[in-house]
């Protein structure tokens, strides 16, 4: 049986709060099919979409889903049963699930789905016990059935990130979908990556091979190393000037 979503008490981020804000090009443009507005409405749309979910780092040609186009295209699925099938699809699972933890993927899909940050650290815990136990698909359903989806997004409106303006001016945040969730390895070889620190004091390993026998005479090299420079008694030196014949011959 799947354990039931952990509580967490969600926290006053900008999303919560009524904007008043003047429109400008820094607030987010909604891509909906409720007022395609013109014939290439719904290519930007597409775009939109793959650019929120899959960021722009990582929108390849490789990493199309034709068929989910083509379903959309034809009024089969719904914009949000588009944003499932993109979010579940190989190539999201492969650059953003498999380098990752569980709990940097649960951020990077509250992100992209629901258009906000993670409230804590207690939020995180929560969906990646659904990751755990669910699987990403199971993650996803939910997420996506959400009352916090369906009341911003609904059906038909492509996720973005709401009110971002406030943390880019004050904090200077990136946008979500502008976050790279990891380097791959050539791009960090060149940063110089990994780095390994060392903390604490490095020992050394001998395999058991190389370790010292009983009777190596490698254990006794130094013991005659230290006898042979060891200071005894001096010898006294013997000189010929300062032996007297005189005194060892006998006198008759």
């Amino acid at each position: 049986m799947a354990l039931p979503l952990l509580n967490y008490t969600p926290t006053s981020q900008n999303q919560r709060v009524d904007g008043y804000e003047v429109s400008s090009e820094e607030k987010p443009k909604i891509y909906t099919t409720d007022n395609l507005l013109s014939a290439t409405g719904l290519d930007d749309l597409i775009w939109a979409a793959y650019r929120q979910i899959f960021s722009e780092h990582q929108i390849l040609k490789s990493n199309r889903q034709t068929f989910l186009e083509s379903q959309l295209r034809n009024g089969q699925i719904t914009v949000r049963d588009f944003v499932r099938g993109l979010v579940i699809s190989d190539p999201f699972r492969r650059r953003n699930f498999e380098p990752n933890s569980n709990y940097r993927f649960v951020e990077i899909c509250v992100q992209r789905v629901l258009g906000r940050d993670v409230y804590s650290e207690r939020e995180k815990i929560a969906w990646s016990i659904v990751v755990a136990t669910k699987g990403i698909q199971g993650f996803i359903d939910e997420l996506l059935d959400s009352e916090e989806y369906l009341n911003n997004f609904g059906y038909n409106t492509v996720p973005y990130q709401r009110r971002r303006i406030l943390p880019q001016r004050m904090q200077g945040e990136t946008p979500f979908n502008l976050k790279t969730p990891r380097y791959g390895d050539y791009h960090r070889s060149q940063l110089g990556f990994p780095q390994i620190i060392w903390q604490n004091q490095v020992r050394r390993f001998i395999p058991q091979e190389k370790k010292m026998y009983a009777g190596n005479p490698a254990i006794f090299l130094d013991m005659a190393r230290g006898l042979s420079s060891a200071k005894g008694n001096p010898t006294p030196k013997v000189s010929a000037m300062n032996i007297d014949i005189a005194a060892s011959v006998p006198r008759r």
